[in-house]
């Protein structure tokens, strides 16, 4: 039986051939399919590790967001479980105190007593903000708070 050659059994125009119908056609090499499918996966994994990185970076700051937001709940807390002598205004500074393990809350600045601080250890100043909860602008070295 005689082996049909591919030349033999391609009947398409030259130009779309899957071979080289003729000395002077151009070298047709087949493709890599391995080296095809490597380059795909590298590929893939490198801009899917640069999403996952992406979303890493947004998540951290989520989670800076959430423990800024639960500091502000923790101090809040304190301020409004200590005896409030004034009703607090949006905006204003104000200064935290501990004394005999109650909160006090006062106007006055720890550099304004003078030699009379009776309101106890300086914590921090405060400021209200519009949803309530309070903003620490300044912490006092070694509290908790």
């Amino acid at each position: 039986m005689e082996e049909n050659t591919i030349e033999e059994s391609y009947t398409g125009s030259a130009s779309l051939s899957p071979i080289p119908l003729s000395i002077g056609s151009p070298v047709i090499r087949p493709e890599d399919k391995n080296k095809i499918k490597a380059n795909a996966v590298e590929a893939m994994h490198h801009y899917a590790n640069q999403e996952i990185g992406m979303l890493k970076k947004q998540a951290d700051l989520i989670m800076s967001q959430v423990r800024e937001i639960e500091a502000r709940l923790k101090i809040s807390e304190h301020i409004y479980e200590s005896n409030l002598k004034f009703t607090p205004v949006v905006n204003q500074v104000y200064h935290l105190y501990e004394k005999d393990s109650y909160y006090n809350l006062s106007l006055i600045g720890p550099e304004e007593w003078g030699r009379s601080r009776t309101v106890g250890k300086y914590l921090a100043s405060v400021k209200l903000l519009g949803d309530h909860s309070w903003d620490v602008i300044k912490k006092a070295e070694n509290t908790s708070i």
